[in-house]
């Protein structure tokens, strides 16, 4: 063989070598992450080509496909529209998007580890392969009355089985109907995504878990009185200072309480009295006793910082990291930069039903297979110990008061024994502040913890006008609701 000759079969090797190990390479190294790439439509249609498992709702799905008679296959379709939008999600040509579409996809589209046996297994039988449903924890009937007591009003709703973590509503407002995203005509879905992630009151975010979060405003207090309590220094009959406004160091300005009036004679109340009328005077005055990391370590055990998965990621609730002593005594109160999910705050109540225990929150019962059969099932899980149970029971007593006798009235149950604490928070001094309320019930044999928050729908000059009058009644309907009356 002549030299010309020789040269040339190394080169038509070289090539072949590299075309065997590229092919090699894409079919072994590179398969996974080229499988999961959002353009490659040979994946996104084989994704249609296996039925998508049901998300339910007791017996009722919410998010289930449909046969269609196109490439595609399947439908996504979301008979309840709006109403679970935000526990849902979207799933269209493009992929999941929010919600458990995305968070469990794997396990919707069939496709996760936890059901390779199952896939197996359909190999051999022949059965049609499917993906897993999921059963969630949420009961419609506190869904379904958080929705109607919002009537529309920008703000989210949660609530809780304090025993247990399952989360039993969970509302956000604005929403958004899945089915203008999920469609098979591209260029309108294109359209509906650009508009509905270009709306000013952004109605793709869950503002329940995530978005820019909320100050707590005083439904905060119940962290401070928790604080307060475990330190073995106060008790509910404590006597606080309650002036009109506390004088606060270092600075010239004061911290009012609303409607700048003093919570009791002489300028004293008792500490059960002070969160009764939500007085923030006393409760400033506590911060700056306690000192800040008190209340940091106290927030931390209530699960703020936390990052938590129910499966969808929800954003930590915070309380900042350096506070001098007028940033302290704001904070006790809920304001300065303490910020949280409506989540996080459905969660202090729930811990203080609870005897103390901070319960794993979490929005997936079982997973489910084609035939319904139980593949997995979600058990409680505790996070933390927020207070000991005397403490809770303390802490009880005062929220019970709160509702009985104070600013929550708005939020009584006929019949039922309900805990609680109003909220007000000042965010913008453009707009009114936002309204809270959080609380749980019964009393005395809690099955149902709930938070709510109103955006810009808080008196600043009234507790009872704000958290109570505006978040009292979304809170009543939804234990309500819960407690199946």
């Amino acid at each position: 063989m002549n030299r010309p000759i020789r040269r040339l079969s190394f080169v038509v090797a070289f090539l072949f070598a590299s075309l065997l190990v590229s092919t090699t390479m894409i079919q072994f190294v590179y398969a996974k992450d080229l499988n999961a790439r959002p353009d490659n439509r040979r994946t996104l249609l084989s994704s249609y080509a296996r039925e998508r498992g049901q998300i339910l709702v007791g017996d009722t799905a919410v998010a289930k496909s449909v046969p269609v008679s196109n490439d595609y296959k399947w439908l996504r379709t979301y008979p309840l529209g709006a109403a679970y939008a935000h526990v849902t999600g979207y799933y269209s040509f493009y992929g999941g998007g929010g919600g458990l579409e995305q968070a469990e996809n794997g396990l919707l589209s069939g496709s996760s580890d936890k059901l390779a046996f199952r896939r197996v297994s359909d190999f051999f039988t022949g059965r049609r392969t499917t993906g897993a449903s999921l059963e969630l924890t949420l009961d419609d009937r506190v869904q379904q009355a958080a929705i109607k007591a919002l009537d529309g009003r920008k703000g989210a709703a949660v609530a809780l089985n304090p025993s247990t973590g399952e989360i039993l509503a969970m509302v956000s407002n604005p929403s958004y109907n899945p089915a203008t995203l999920s469609g098979h005509d591209l260029g309108k879905v294109d359209t509906a995504y650009k508009a509905l992630n270009g709306a000013a009151d952004k109605p793709l975010v869950n503002r329940a878990i995530g978005g820019d979060l909320y100050p707590p405003g005083s439904t905060f207090k119940i962290v401070t009185a928790a604080a307060a309590l475990s330190s073995g220094r106060f008790a509910p009959d404590s006597v606080l200072p309650g002036p009109a406004a506390l004088d606060l160091p270092q600075t010239t300005t004061d911290l009012p309480n609303i409607g700048n009036r003093a919570c009791g004679d002489n300028d004293e109340t008792t500490f059960l009295h002070a969160m009764e009328i939500s007085c923030n005077s006393a409760f400033g005055h506590l911060g700056l006793e306690l000192g800040a990391d008190a209340l940091r370590d106290q927030a931390a055990k209530f699960g703020v910082g936390d990052q938590l998965s129910i499966p969808m990621r929800v954003t930590p609730s915070s309380v900042p990291a350096e506070l001098n002593e007028p940033q302290l005594a704001q904070s006790a109160v809920g304001q300065y930069d303490v910020r949280v999910t409506p989540l996080q705050v459905a969660m202090f109540s729930a811990a203080v039903a609870n005897r103390g225990i901070v319960m794993r929150p979490h929005l997936v019962r079982s997973v489910l297979s084609s035939d319904l059969s139980v593949i997995e099932r979600s058990e409680p899980e505790q996070l933390s110990e927020a207070v000991t149970p005397e403490v809770a029971a303390q802490l009880t007593e005062m929220m019970e008061a709160v509702v009985e006798n104070g600013s929550g009235k708005p939020a009584q149950v006929d019949g039922v024994r309900v805990a609680g604490k109003t909220g007000t928070a000042e965010h913008d001094p453009e707009q009114r502040a936002h309204a809270w309320f959080t609380g749980f019930a019964p009393a005395q044999d809690p099955q149902i913890a709930v938070a709510v928050v109103v955006e810009s729908g808080g008196d600043a000059d009234s507790e009872a006008r704000g958290g109570g009058a505006v978040g009292g009644p979304i809170a009543k309907a939804m234990i309500e609701a819960g407690l199946k009356r």
